[in-house]
């Protein structure tokens, strides 16, 4: 996989990448989802560089620590000549998104990966919102500035996504017309996936009806799901494999 980069003009792009799917209420509901994801991002990128394999998530993650060091300080300018408050720490869905990258075994490649690609999705969303009817005239024209960089890193964490895919075979379900498994089998390791991210990642692969999941003692998450009209045995471990077999 090519190792990408990104230059340090696109800090000021960079304050957040995870953001609930909604737009914000007002110029102070942005600016808490904004520091908080911009905090969220560098902290958690810092855990990546020390738990992560694939050169080019490294390469994205120091990006992340880069960027968002320098954005998270603009930001808080603006939020400030705007006589606004950054919130000091993290809200508890993404303290604990962070400690479960925390305590999660090496390596954490695609829990990382498939965090970002989420977290970008929801950010560009935000951004694209607060820039079309925002409620500050400063915030809304940063809004404006900054969302086009948003999607170049949202195609940037794509792609990264989908080299990670073509190694695994992540994308390609174990599913033949015999209802035998394919030759990729699911491997055993620390599973850093939660159950929403195991659903999720199941789902990308192109299955349905994703459930009763739940994880063995080898780590891998386990369910039912349905492709194509059958009824399947499913499973995902922690590189981001799905495999899956008829019942």
């Amino acid at each position: 996989m090519k190792t990408r980069h990104l230059s340090v003009s696109l800090a000021a792009a960079c304050i957040v990448l995870t953001m609930p799917a909604f737009a914000a209420d007002n110029a102070q509901d942005f600016v808490d989802k904004a520091a908080v994801g911009g905090k969220f991002e560098v902290d958690s990128s810092q855990i990546a560089l020390s738990k992560t394999q694939d050169q080019s998530v490294k390469d994205f993650a120091q990006m992340m620590i880069r960027d968002h060091g320098a954005a998270n300080s603009k930001l808080e300018t603006v939020a400030g000549e705007q006589k606004l408050k950054v919130p000091p720490a993290l809200d508890a869905q993404h303290q604990g998104d962070l400690d479960k990258l925390k305590s999660a075994q090496a390596p954490i490649d695609p829990a990382y990966v498939d965090m970002q690609r989420k977290a970008h999705a929801d950010a560009v969303k935000l951004f694209e919102s607060y820039a079309s009817s925002g409620d500050n005239a400063a915030l809304k024209t940063f809004a404006q500035q900054t969302v086009g960089t948003l999607k170049t890193h949202q195609q940037m964490i794509e792609k990264i996504a989908a080299g990670q895919d073509a190694v695994t075979g992540a994308t390609t379900p174990a599913v033949k017309t015999d209802n035998t498994p394919n030759a990729a089998a699911l491997v055993p390791g620390a599973n850093s996936f939660t159950e929403v991210q195991a659903k999720s990642r199941i789902e990308d692969a192109g299955y349905s009806n994703v459930s009763k999941l739940t994880k063995d003692d080898q780590g891998i998450w386990r369910g039912q799901a349905s492709k194509a009209g059958e009824n399947l045995d499913v499973g995902l471990d922690y590189q981001g494999n799905v495999v899956a077999t008829g019942k």
